[in-house]
């Protein structure tokens, strides 16, 4: 899991609340129009700028916000570099026993031991981790289009408590609830764009920069496998993967 995503969702939702309560009551702050005019309105909205199956696979897709799979660069470089010993001792049939967590990188070692060229290595692989991309990038732009449609409608909303309350200002009864239609719209836009949809958008992100760095890695590193590469040259080779302050750490604990 990751810890950071759940503590500040949590956190940014704690605080507004506490704000809420020492203001007044909560109930103050519910408003049923308000509540389905945004939300529905634009989730709505969301669903006519994707497909319908990006739309249905959304919720899945925030699961991975609130999730740590991607795995470690350091992690990686290890793990190819004793497939790269293995391979350079025993040949690479060898590598079919390596039980190898990594999906990707799994792939791309059966195309090892199958006898695959560099370059077709390189294009069987390529085209996984063009799609990676792709989908990553269709997801984070379903969360941001909500990001920016939760505030519009937030407005629409605003703009139609408004009318209501300015048709029936004869009727002090009715002004009150018109008023709180036009001002709780906005802030339940605000609320969805600031602190569910953007942050997800931005998580996403990362995780799509990190497994494209990942995959970037593990294709560099079978291709040089293929070519019969030296073990001790590759490791220090991708270590320029890695930030300086993990390269020291890999460093102290592989001499």
């Amino acid at each position: 899991m990751d810890f950071a995503t759940i503590i500040g969702f949590i956190a940014s939702f704690t605080i507004v609340s506490i704000g809420i309560l020492i203001g007044g009551p909560a109930s103050l702050f519910i408003n049923t129009a308000s509540i389905f005019i945004v939300v529905a309105g634009s989730l709505a909205v969301v669903l006519t700028r994707s497909s319908l199956g990006d739309f249905i696979g959304a919720g899945a897709l925030a699961g991975k916000a609130f999730t740590n799979k991607v795995d470690k660069p350091e992690y990686l470089i290890e793990t190819v570099v004793e497939l790269a010993t293995i391979a350079r001792k025993d040949g690479m049939v060898a590598l079919e026993s390596q039980e190898i967590k990594n999906e990707f990188l799994a792939k791309g070692v059966g195309m090892l031991v199958d006898g695959e060229s560099a370059s077709g290595i390189k294009a069987g692989l390529g085209i996984d981790a063009g799609m990676i991309v792709r989908r990553g990038k269709s997801g984070a732009a379903l969360f941001e289009a909500w990001a920016d449609f939760a505030p519009a409608m937030g407005m629409i909303g605003t703009l139609v408590g408004l009318v209501q309350m300015l048709a029936n200002m004869s009727d002090p009864k009715s002004i009150g609830p018109a008023m709180a239609v036009a001002l709780l719209t906005t802030l339940y836009g605000a609320v969805i764009a600031n602190m569910i949809a953007m942050p997800i958008m931005q998580k996403l992100q990362q995780r799509l920069e990190a497994e494209t760095l990942n995959n970037d890695l593990v294709i560099t590193s079978l291709i040089y496998i293929s070519q019969g590469g030296n073990p001790r040259v590759l490791e220090a080779m991708l270590l320029g993967y890695l930030a300086p302050k993990a390269r020291a750490k890999l460093k102290a604990a592989t001499s």
